[in-house]
């Protein structure tokens, strides 16, 4: 993958070394009853998914870089709020960060619905209703990890909530932004990141 430039690789390796930390220092006072062991593979794991995706279509023109760092940085921007204690010091962390990385991970799956044939607005719908989706699912995993026994994630019903609407809408804004500012007039060029 000689075309990746350095600025993904040194994302992955960001979210590597953030992700050993969590594993090395588990006495930390910040990783305590987070369940950070449980979650390091499963942060790990998206870093593989647009290679995969990119390969299984045939590997054609220049890699999307830049979808492959939206997709990822979401679990590198959470892991480094652990790493430096940002959810224990401030109390708008997990709000400010639940928006944030939605706008990431949709923004980065709608640009890579750019190298397709589909329209803006098709494009935009299934960014923010897969962000719904997404959003879903991961506070059921949290519910469970939580069950398994993980004290230090203080869900409440309305966190849940609160967490449900700002990663929705975080969504909804990242699909609109890779739309407005990052999507291909000429779709069959799929050489663009």
């Amino acid at each position: 993958m000689r075309d990746q430039p350095p600025v993904l690789w040194s994302f992955r390796a960001a979210l590597v070394i953030a992700l050993a930390v969590t594993i090395a220092f588990p006495n930390w006072e910040q990783f305590a009853g987070k369940g950070m062991a449980f979650r390091a593979p499963f942060y790990a794991l998206p870093m593989a998914v647009v290679p995969l995706v990119w390969k299984l279509r045939g590997s054609h023109g220049l890699y999307p870089w830049l979808v492959d760092i939206l997709v990822f940085s979401p679990f590198l921007v959470d892991t480094l709020g652990n790493v430096f204690n940002f959810y224990n010091n401030y109390v708008r962390t997990d709000d400010v960060l639940h928006f944030l990385n939605w706008v990431l991970l949709m923004g980065g799956i709608t640009v890579g619905f750019g190298r397709t044939q589909m329209s803006k607005l098709t494009a935009w719908s299934l960014g923010w209703g897969f962000g719904g989706l997404a959003i879903i699912w991961w506070e059921v995993a949290e519910f469970l990890v939580q069950k398994m026994g993980t004290a230090g994630l203080s869900l409440t019903y309305e966190d849940t909530i609160g967490d449900l609407v700002l990663s929705s809408t975080g969504g909804a804004v990242g699909a609109l932004l890779a739309v407005t500012f990052a999507w291909r007039s000429d779709t069959s060029d799929s050489s663009k990141a």
